[in-house]
């Protein structure tokens, strides 16, 4: 795309990415026009809780995975956006749900970002329209509370509205033969269902454990069945740690050890699918499991670099991350030289992949971070020319991924001593401001 004077950009979704990347475009007014689509009344994404599962008020899936008593696995002295600390006022690192959603409100009232943002609004379909057009982008929208369909057309568009919401639900042979109950944690919001019964969990990652520990308060019995390495914090004496599950029976499930539990509940861990039922395959996006191709840089569509997807990947510090993703995307709109040639960026697509296959990454891990997420950050900060993630970000991590080998009480820490002594040294102090990036 040539340069232009200003560049007009759809965001899909008003929840943490979304408000980041209206905060950046907001910041550069020269440079960018945009809107946002938001299909609740309200910022805040995937942690506007609900009651509701199953639909909403408008017949959509539900989008929210918040459970009641959530809260974070990621300190907030870190898991902020670099411009916007959480409130001092709160002396817990691990914040609940609640906690997160006012943070977010107020960052989008603190930047005045209401007035970009189109709420009770659904995106419909993106397409991308002729080389000849004056408008990359045609974005099929409606109305939730009018009805009213209608098309606005931009130069580039932000896929900003999250991979947390379609559960992922693997095939168990002979389910359907199953008698108990049958739930994804996507639609898990209390124990109280699980009271006095006996319950398999699928899957031990943190929604995993987390649930566990909870509904082993009011059941019978907790099975957490997984492929995983054995875990080795002490558990309460009526969750049981076993192999994951091969076939079903009507009372129960058979292990692929060969034993075999009684049960009157399922609930599967096993996390979510990309779900983007509004790209359709002229966008050149291809989603393979938990793989999506066609992507540089984990973000950038190669077929129409005008186009980027963020926060695609999973395990990393969500908000500093999308702060480094959306400034860097940013950028190549007003200066595509940053960007190498298209098959430059397949090759380099291909190579990330085939070096976390060589790291002992399942294919299914493509776009996992965890440790890389740090090579990544400070590579986007070196193109853009802007300050690296500090230390301390990584640092912290590090101390709070030791503390969660005992996950049953990794939440009582405090970091705040921490976090203050660290930031007294000037390495850890973020300098950069948004405002500043030449765009």
């Amino acid at each position: 795309m040539a340069r232009l004077e200003r560049v007009s950009v759809c965001v899909v979704g008003a929840g943490p990415a979304g408000l980041c990347a209206a905060r950046q475009l907001a910041a550069h007014p020269a440079a960018f026009a945009f809107d946002v689509f938001e299909r609740a009344d309200q910022p805040g994404g995937m942690w506007l809780y609900t009651d509701r599962t199953g639909t909403d008020e408008h017949g959509l899936p539900v989008h929210s995975s918040m459970y009641k008593s959530l809260r974070t696995n990621f300190l907030q002295e870190v898991m902020c956006y670099p411009d916007y600390p959480f409130p001092e006022a709160d002396d817990n690192s691990y914040p609940s749900h609640r906690v997160v959603l006012q943070y977010l409100q107020d960052f989008a009232a603190h930047f005045k970002l209401h007035q970009y943002i189109q709420f009770n609004t659904v995106v419909k379909a993106v397409t991308p329209r002729a080389a000849d057009s004056d408008k990359a982008w045609s974005v099929l929208l409606q109305n939730l509370k009018t009805k009213e369909v209608f098309v606005k057309f931009y130069d580039a568009v932000m896929i900003c509205s999250g991979y947390n919401s379609t559960p992922y639900i693997p095939t168990i042979m002979g389910l359907e033969a199953f008698k108990g109950n049958i739930m994804h944690c996507h639609d898990y919001r209390d124990p109280e269902r699980y009271k006095d019964l006996t319950v398999a969990i699928l899957g031990a990652s943190f929604s995993g454990k987390d649930m566990s520990l909870e509904i082993a308060t009011v059941a019978k019995t907790v099975y957490l069945c997984h492929n995983l390495t054995p875990i080795e914090y002490k558990m309460p004496s009526n969750i049981q740690q076993i192999t994951s599950i091969k076939e079903a029976t009507a009372d129960g499930f058979i292990l692929k050890d060969g034993s075999s539990i009684k049960v009157d509940a399922l609930l599967y861990c096993t996390g979510y699918k990309y779900d983007l039922p509004f790209l359709n395959s002229e966008c050149g996006i291809s989603v393979r499991g938990k793989r999506i191709t066609h992507l540089y840089r984990h973000l950038i569509n190669i077929k129409y670099p005008t186009m980027a997807l963020v926060g695609i990947p999973f395990i990393f510090i969500p908000f500093p991350f999308f702060y480094y993703q959306v400034a860097y995307f940013l950028k190549s709109l007003r200066n595509p030289s940053i960007l190498p040639s298209t098959e430059e960026m397949y090759e380099s697509e291909e190579k990330d992949f085939q070096e976390r296959l060589a790291m002992g990454y399942p294919p299914r891990h493509a776009h996992k971070m965890g440790p890389l997420q740090w090579e990544y950050e400070n590579t986007l900060a070196d193109i853009l020319g802007i300050q690296r993630i500090p230390p301390m970000y990584r640092e912290l991590n590090e101390i709070n991924t030791e503390h969660m080998k005992d996950f049953p009480t990794f939440r009582n820490y405090c970091h705040k001593e921490i976090y203050k002594k660290k930031l007294e040294l000037s390495e850890n102090q973020f300098t950069f401001n948004i405002e500043d990036l030449q765009l």
